[in-house]
């Protein structure tokens, strides 16, 4: 398959063994994950299936945003779920392979249960501690927020309360965005991502004026527990974003994405990442 046949939201590349395995958000029934597999980033595999909601698991539906990372020598999916009477959580998956069957390490999602929460991605700081950084709905407070929380060496369960690291009304241009349930300023998709200069920058996205757009915010101490700023100019402003960097095999980064944002037209797009004074761009 081409990337331009594959239909996704919500891309992600894990770079492991002299493959690339993507994963995604199907369009349409939202019930699992697959994985798409390729040597050179333009031919894919067919999608295998690497999860599906089953009825012992707490959630029924909105299986959204797989992510998968490498730790302790295990691949750990993080991922968005969702039930009638239980609030969207990030649950932690694990898997000794990219491509196997991956399974939750604990019954209920990490983030806090009454919070409406989404777009869990991992990140370790500089002491080696484990964290989550997450974003907290924009559906049940409005004005949507990054937030982060150290988690146990297991990933098992929370060693720190949340900790606000940014809203989406901290972008200078951004604009509400009015649901079918609710309206309020977006925060989806968060991402960290160090730069030559040993910055550490988050990617992340939201809406503005040219609509769904890729934002840039920095900590201020080059870690997770600095004070965080959002840039005013926007990686990507093309209607595509909930994107994150991965190296390739030839030592390049390249920015992943999803575009156009729009209901069954979403396809994985792939930019080469360029930095100059440690601003990056496409």
């Amino acid at each position: 398959m081409k990337l331009s046949e594959i239909n996704i939201r919500d891309p992600f590349i894990l770079t492991y063994n002299e493959k690339y395995y993507m994963y995604g958000s199907r369009v349409g029934v939202q019930t699992g994950f697959d994985v798409y597999e390729s040597h050179n980033l333009v031919n894919w595999s067919n999608p295998k299936s690497v999860f599906e909601i089953t009825d012992d698991f707490w959630a029924t539906t909105d299986a959204w945003a797989p992510e998968v990372h490498y730790y302790n020598n295990k691949f750990y999916m993080f991922a968005s779920f969702k039930s009638e009477n239980t609030c969207r959580g990030t649950q932690i998956l694990v898997c000794d392979t990219p491509d196997g069957v991956f399974t939750p390490i604990t019954e209920k999602p990490i983030t806090p249960h009454d919070w409406e929460c989404l777009d869990g991605t991992f990140y370790v700081d500089k002491n080696g501690n484990p964290h989550i950084v997450f974003c907290h709905e924009w559906v049940q407070i409005e004005n949507g927020t990054v937030c982060e929380i150290q988690l146990s060496p297991d990933l098992t369960h929370a060693a720190t309360e949340p900790r606000v690291l940014w809203s989406a009304k901290d972008y200078r241009d951004v604009k509400m965005v009015i649901g079918r349930i609710a309206k309020g300023f977006v925060t989806d998709g968060p991402f960290l991502y160090r730069n030559k200069l040993g910055q550490l920058l988050a990617i992340w996205s939201s809406f503005n004026e040219s609509g769904y757009t890729a934002l840039v915010s920095k900590s201020d101490n080059d870690d997770i527990d600095g004070n965080w700023s959002v840039c005013d100019e926007p990686l990507s402003a093309v209607d595509g974003g909930h994107g994150m960097i991965f190296k390739a095999l030839d030592n390049k980064e390249y920015f992943i994405m999803h575009k156009p944002n729009k209901a069954t037209l979403e396809r994985p797009v792939i930019t080469e990442l360029k930095e100059e004074n440690g601003k990056i761009f496409i």
